[in-house]
C-alpha cells in the first residue's frame, strides 16, 4: 500500500492504519464503559491485548520468512523493517479478549465493543488504501542518467514488477539496507531493480559502489533529487514497488530487510498475477 503523507510527514499505511485503529479502540471503551468500578481493568485489557497482538503478528512474520533470520536471530528484535502478519495478530487480541471477558470480568461491552471497532477501522482502512494501484506518473517524467553521464528514462523498465530504490551513500540504513537489495536483484531475474541515487555527484557514487556493492546493475543518478521529494518527501531510504504495468503497489520509507523485501516482492507477483 502506498504511504501516507500529511504535510512534511510520510507514515507507512499500516503503521497508520494501526494508530488510527488503536484510537478509535480506546475512544470506544471510554464511551461504551458503564461500570467505572471496573475502568483500571478495562484499560489494562486493553493495552494487553494490544501487545499481545503486536508481538503474535511479528513472531507469525518471523516464523513466515524463517530461513531469512536464521542466519542472524538477532534480527528478529529489529521492528525497523515493518514484517508484521495483521491477521495472526488480530486473532491473538481477540482471543486474549475474550479470555479477559470470561476470566477477569472486564466489561463486556467495553472492551469487545473497542476491540471490534478498532477490527473494522483496521480491515476497511486497509481494504480502502489498498484499493487501486496508482500510477506514479511523475516518476517517467524525471530527468535521470547513467552514472556515466548519459541520458536514461525510467520508462525503460516495463513489461515485469519493478522494485525502485531511492538511496544515497552518506545515508546509514541505505547503506544497511544494500546487501539484501543485491541479493534480491541477484536471485529473482523476473523483477527489475532499479536503484536510484539521490542527488549525488557521480564521483561518490562509483566510490560506494565499488567498495561496497561491485554487483548492481541498474544504478541510475536523479541529480536533482527529485524522485525522493515527489514520492517520499526527502525520506531516505524509500523503495517503490510495482507491479509489471507500472503501478505502484507500495511504497516504503525506511530500511527493509530480507524477510521485509521478500514480503513485498510476493505481493507485486501477486499483483501482476491477478490481473
Amino acid at each position: 500500500m502506498p504511504a501516507i503523507r500529511i504535510g512534511p510527514l510520510v507514515f507507512p499505511t499500516d503503521l497508520a492504519i494501526l494508530m488510527a485503529a488503536a484510537i478509535a479502540g480506546l475512544l470506544a471503551a471510554h464511551l461504551l464503559n458503564r461500570q467505572r468500578d471496573r475502568t483500571a481493568n478495562l484499560s489494562t485489557d486493553l493495552w494487553r491485548a494490544l501487545v499481545i497482538g503486536l508481538v503474535a503478528a511479528r513472531l507469525a512474520f518471523v516464523w513466515q520468512y524463517r530461513e531469512h533470520y536464521l542466519p542472524d536471530p538477532i534480527q528478529i528484535l529489529d521492528l525497523r523493517d515493518g514484517g508484521w502478519t495483521g491477521l495472526i495478530g488480530l486473532g491473538a487480541a481477540w482471543l486474549y479478549t475474550l479470555y479477559a471477558v470470561v476470566r477477569r470480568h472486564s466489561p463486556r461491552p467495553a472492551l469487545v465493543g473497542a476491540l471490534a471497532l478498532a477490527s473494522v477501522v483496521w480491515f476497511g482502512g486497509g481494504r480502502w488504501l489498498a484499493s487501486a494501484p496508482e500510477a506514479p506518473s511523475a516518476l517517467t517524467a524525471l530527468a535521470v542518467q547513467q552514472v556515466d553521464g548519459s541520458p536514461a528514462a525510467l520508462n525503460a523498465f516495463h513489461g515485469k514488477p519493478t522494485v525502485i530504490n531511492l538511496w544515497a551513500s552518506w545515508c546509514p540504513p541505505c547503506r544497511r539496507e544494500m546487501p539484501a537489495f543485491a541479493a534480491a536483484q541477484a536471485a529473482n531475474p523476473d523483477v527489475n531493480f532499479v536503484f536510484l541515487n539521490q542527488a549525488e555527484a557521480p564521483g561518490p557514487v562509483t566510490e560506494f559502489l565499488t567498495q561496497h556493492a561491485p554487483t548492481l546493475q541498474n544504478v541510475l543518478l536523479d541529480p536533482a533529487g527529485d524522485a525522493s521529494r515527489q514520492m517520499s518527501n526527502r525520506g531516505l531510504p524509500a523503495t517503490l514497488f510495482l507491479d509489471a504495468q507500472g503501478r505502484l503497489v507500495d511504497l516504503r520509507v525506511g530500511e527493509l530487510s530480507t524477510a521485509s523485501l521478500a514480503q513485498r516482492l510476493e505481493a507485486i507477483r501477486d499483483e501482476d498475477g491477478g490481473d
